[in-house]
């Protein structure tokens, strides 16, 4: 009776053991950097190649939002995108990715552009210019990367997708490509005047992607900016857009798709 007691004891040790083991991939790491376009610090974590310390490549590099959903289970939502697993399959289209950790309660105002009436936010622009004014020097300074717009995208989903589209229309001399999934367009009707006077660059690449099964706009708002996008000059092969049946407002919609959405950013790189 007490080794089977112990036997028990040991299992459930075991057990939480596992359940305590982190899923982030050994090339992910984490640093802490002042933002102080937005008055806080911001934690930043870093995906490299596996080949990455083996080389002297320069490599692209992709900014995205919400890092706590990204690499690891024990910080995300409602499940981790699996971008570091992913990512470590590849032998070719590899990239660095710096991951962004989302504000918390001032996520809504950090990643919106504008201010909405109910909702309110609008600080998007002090974001972007942490991104682009502090947090990319300071990576193409400690890290070899191909810093041109045309080889820096930038990813997210939901008010991550908005301000990831904003990005590319309102900085194209920072961002050249993003990639744009399930975007809260709804939150920031404004968008669409800017793209109207927008003027979209030869290396510009949206990657749009929302599921049928998502607010009742979600599908008609992606294709009426796609539209707008094309009336404004953008050529087919700069945009590519899919909408997935059935897919839900959730992380397991987005990281199914990530790679797919990946390989068509990079698919000349």
């Amino acid at each position: 009776m007490r080794l089977k007691h112990l036997y028990l004891i040991f299992v459930v040790f075991f057990l939480n053991i596992l359940g305590a083991q982190s899923t982030t991939s050994r090339q992910v790491t984490k640093f802490i950097i002042a933002a102080p376009q937005l008055d806080t610090v911001k934690t930043i974590w870093v995906y490299l190649p596996k080949n990455y310390q083996n080389s002297k490549k320069s490599y692209p590099t992709i900014y995205m939002h919400d890092a706590q959903n990204l690499f690891e289970t024990k910080t995300s939502y409602q499940g981790e995108w699996g971008v570091d697993e992913y990512l470590d399959t590849l032998t070719n289209n590899q990239s660095i990715i710096i991951g962004i950790e989302h504000g918390n309660k001032n996520r809504l105002n950090e990643l919106t552009p504008y201010k909405n009436r109910k909702h309110g936010g609008g600080n998007g622009d002090a974001y972007l210019t942490f991104i682009k004014n502090t947090l990319k020097p300071h990576i193409d300074v400690a890290y070899r990367t191909k810093p041109d717009a045309a080889h820096t995208t930038i990813f997210g989903s939901s008010l991550g997708g908005l301000i990831s589209f904003y990005a590319v229309i309102q900085y194209p001399g920072t961002f050249g490509k993003a990639g744009v999934f399930s975007p809260s367009f709804w939150i920031n009707n404004e968008i669409y005047d800017l793209v109207e006077s927008s003027a979209p660059q030869e290396y510009t690449k949206f990657y749009f992607l929302a599921g049928t099964d998502e607010s009742k706009n979600m599908i008609a708002d992606q294709d009426r900016m796609v539209s707008l996008l094309k009336e404004n000059g953008l050529r087919d092969h700069q945009i590519e857009s899919h909408s997935i049946e059935g897919g839900q407002h959730n992380e397991k919609l987005w990281s199914s798709h990530f790679g797919d959405a990946y390989q068509w950013l990079y698919k000349s790189e």
